[in-house]
């Protein structure tokens, strides 16, 4: 062995886990090209889990990780004892990610309820595998994203889903009249996991990398301390489901644009326009294909070939005012928002206005953030009448008896004679919230002051 090679890996054994400076990059052999633009790397040299593991990606992981901050998984371990776990165990884990013998650890299930009914299945990873996640994002999504269509926009650098509301917009505006929506029956618990292998490995050639990955798909999830198996799915709260789901579903929109059909995607919701009823009942065929291919199910009661207006997109939908195509906060969304308000400033809990203000105030800017592009003012003005009605009708809940409800009015500078209309009805929270008394004894004035935001712009 030469001297210099030695040299070479005295200084690699010697490289800290967070503060390597990465494998050199391999020579090009005669014959062999660079990696391809299009995201395939099948060469011999392929050496991605060196790019992984580098340093700098580590830290830039590890940054984000914290960021995020999110609950433990399995091993209880925060996010906040990562660095120091990192410094006593980091250079060992490095090796094992080296050798392809790193066993991720179960996923912890929590479940949240999902608006339209029912629930959301998450698996929560432990912080470790989070942040080996993040790093392999990091080095492959550069690589991934460019072959994906430009007409999808979910979980992309630089795009949203405002970007694909727009757009969905735009093929209305242009006399694409008929959507055509399919739902994919619990789309991230139904991957197939060889499917989605079969894809990844026309994509990458590192087979420590490929080992990982179908470990990550197939580590257990645990409940109630028990570990079961999984033969299907990629887990929801892993930073890498996002970009597995792309690679999974990008033949279905080569296949759209091949055929030159209009459509619109973020992540697994994807919409086709078309002209006519006719044309959307072909494509309807044609995604079922598509999708019987990759072995997804689609769920027949809530995919219809229909008008866009009846249809709701991202929590959007259209309407015509004209020859206008607008936007607007679909139905349903505007349902789940008042359902969400109504259970927080609850009337039972005998909270300050202060304290549901609060809570309020952080839902209700997020909401607005979001909704921001839809075009009917009149709505938002509705909403913040409501919800400040809401706001007024908890106190009198408090107040219970009509002579408390009228001691409290008179203290607030209520007239007298307004008060005890106000404090006759007192049971009849929802009515009385809208009496003239409670808008004297707490103005709109009232919600500003505490932070309650407004919809509609002033």
């Amino acid at each position: 062995m030469s001297l210099g090679r030695v040299r070479r890996q005295k200084f690699r054994q010697m490289e800290l886990p967070l503060e390597g400076k990465g494998a050199a990059r391999p020579r090009q052999r005669r014959g062999e090209t660079p990696t391809a633009a299009n995201g395939n790397e099948r060469s011999g040299i392929d050496r991605l889990m060196e790019r992984v593991v580098e340093g700098g990606n580590v830290k830039a992981a590890l940054k984000r990780v914290k960021h995020n901050k999110g609950s433990p998984g399995v091993d209880g371990r925060t996010v906040d004892e990562l660095p120091t776990y990192l410094a006593e165990q980091g250079e060992a884990i490095r090796a094992r990610r080296l050798e392809g013998t790193y066993q991720p650890k179960p996923v912890r299930r929590q479940e949240i309820p999902k608006r339209g009914g029912g629930v959301r299945e998450l698996g929560i990873p432990c912080g470790l595998d989070r942040l080996i996640q993040h790093a392999i994002l990091q080095v492959r999504q550069p690589m991934f994203d460019p072959t994906f269509s430009e007409h999808r926009h979910g979980f992309r650098p630089g795009r949203n889903a405002h970007d694909a509301v727009c757009e969905a917009q735009r093929y209305v505006q242009e006399g694409k009249r008929v959507v055509v929506d399919v739902d994919l029956e619990k789309f991230f618990d139904r991957v197939c996991h060889d499917v989605l292998m079969g894809r990844l490995e026309k994509r990458i050639g590192d087979k420590r990398m490929l080992r990982l990955i179908r470990r990550y798909l197939e580590a257990g999830i645990m409940t109630n301390g028990v570990v079961m198996e999984r033969h299907e799915g990629t887990p929801q709260g892993g930073p890498l489901s996002p970009l597995m789901a792309h690679v999974l579903l990008d033949e279905v929109d080569k296949e759209l644009e091949k055929r030159g059909i209009a459509f619109v995607r973020y992540a697994d919701e994807l919409n086709v326009y078309v002209g006519s009823t006719r044309a959307g009942a072909d494509v309807m065929e044609t995604r079922k294909r598509l999708y019987a291919r990759l072995r997804l199910r689609i769920n027949e009661a809530k995919s219809a070939v229909a008008r866009p207006e009846g249809r709701k997109f991202l929590g959007y939908s259209f309407w015509n005012q004209g020859e206008t195509v607008r936007r607007r906060v679909a139905p349903q969304a505007l349902g789940a928002m008042k359902e969400r308000v109504r259970h927080m400033p609850s009337r039972n809990g005998g909270r300050s206005h202060t304290t549901m203000a609060q809570e309020l105030c952080g839902y209700l800017v997020g909401w607005r953030e979001y909704y921001r592009l839809a075009e009917t003012p009149s709505v938002f003005r509705d909403i913040d009448t409501w919800v400040r009605h809401r706001l007024r009708m908890v106190p009198l809940k408090q107040w219970k008896r009509g002579t408390t409800v009228y001691r409290e009015l008179r203290a607030r500078g209520v007239p007298e004679l307004i008060a005890k209309g106000a404090a006759a009805y007192a049971k009849r929270w929802w009515r009385t919230s809208t009496h003239r008394a409670l808008s004297i004894a707490l103005p709109n004035s009232d919600f500003d002051r505490l932070g309650v935001p407004r919809l509609a712009a002033p």
